[in-house]
């Protein structure tokens, strides 16, 4: 497996093949977030057929934000997700970022188990809605 740079284009269609992404971002939403700011689009590889990927991006100087992420169902369980977060870590270290922020939710136990054992620590939580699987945990972690 390896990772590569990759474009937004990419990442959509490779969200339409992760069903726990069922609300997909339009286009614009990403051209707002990336398109202005210092970024990383990251595309893993298995066997050469994309299997996952990570976004993120620049909060500000030392503050990179890891936005979206996922594996694709049938390459999950073979590191895809824990070597695309390495990556980033290291490339945003490489970029003198200092500080890493990320938001999962409650229903995504595995992201969340894969995070606090990474060395990500629990910061804050943001109640979305009344359902607590919808929660969001935000994270963060020293470079």
């Amino acid at each position: 497996m390896n990772w590569r740079e990759g474009t937004i284009d990419e990442v959509m269609a490779l969200v339409e093949q992760v069903p726990e992404l069922d609300t997909p971002y339009p286009r614009e939403e990403y051209d707002q977030r990336l398109g202005n700011v210092p970024h990383l689009i990251q595309i893993a590889e298995v066997e050469g057929k994309a299997a996952g990927f990570k976004v993120g991006y620049a909060l500000e100087e030392q503050q990179f934000y890891s936005w979206l992420g996922a594996v694709v169902p049938q390459f999950r369980g073979q590191g895809v997700a824990k070597t695309l977060l390495r990556a980033q870590e290291s490339w945003a270290r490489e970029q003198g970022y200092k500080l890493i922020k990320v938001k999962s939710r409650n229903r995504y136990p595995e992201m969340l188990r894969m995070l606090l054992g990474k060395g990500y620590h629990l910061v804050d939580m943001q109640k979305a809605s009344d359902t607590p699987l919808d929660y969001r945990i935000l994270l963060e972690k020293s470079l």
